[in-house]
């Protein structure tokens, strides 16, 4: 009971309802759209993942594993649909957070603002005075 419990739970975790890839295929095919955002993001996001991969590598319970999983799963769908720049987070999907997730969202936030900031800065820096000689 339990073992069809799991897999209707990872067959349908996901808002697309697809099975959930592997921990390690998932990862990698992560690490590969990456590839197509623009340097800034990819460089946030590689290192998020890969830090967000690692602390859950030891995760024992199976609910959790899903979650995780799912949640991962549906970032991938949503930045091979390029529809990473409109996404937000309902008020429902905010209440669920713990306040731990809620301090490194607040986190991921400030920095987000402050690579956006210097992002804009950046090309006025590069601009080379002209000679008038």
């Amino acid at each position: 009971m339990i073992n069809k419990l799991m897999y209707r739970s990872v067959r349908f975790a996901t808002h697309n309802s697809q099975p959930l890839l592997p921990p390690l295929v998932l990862y990698r095919r992560i690490l590969r759209q990456h590839k197509l955002l623009p340097t800034v993001q990819k460089e946030m996001g590689d290192q998020y993942v890969r830090n967000e991969f690692k602390l859950h590598k030891d995760i024992d319970n199976p609910l959790h594993v899903v979650g995780f999983l799912a949640s991962w799963q549906d970032y991938l769908h949503m930045i091979s649909n390029n529809k990473w720049k409109d996404a937000t987070l309902t008020s429902e999907t905010l209440e669920k957070l713990s306040p731990e997730q809620t301090v490194q969202l607040y986190e991921l936030m400030k920095e987000t603002q402050k690579i956006n900031h210097d992002t804009e800065t950046e090309p006025t820096k590069n601009i080379k005075p002209t000679d008038k000689n």
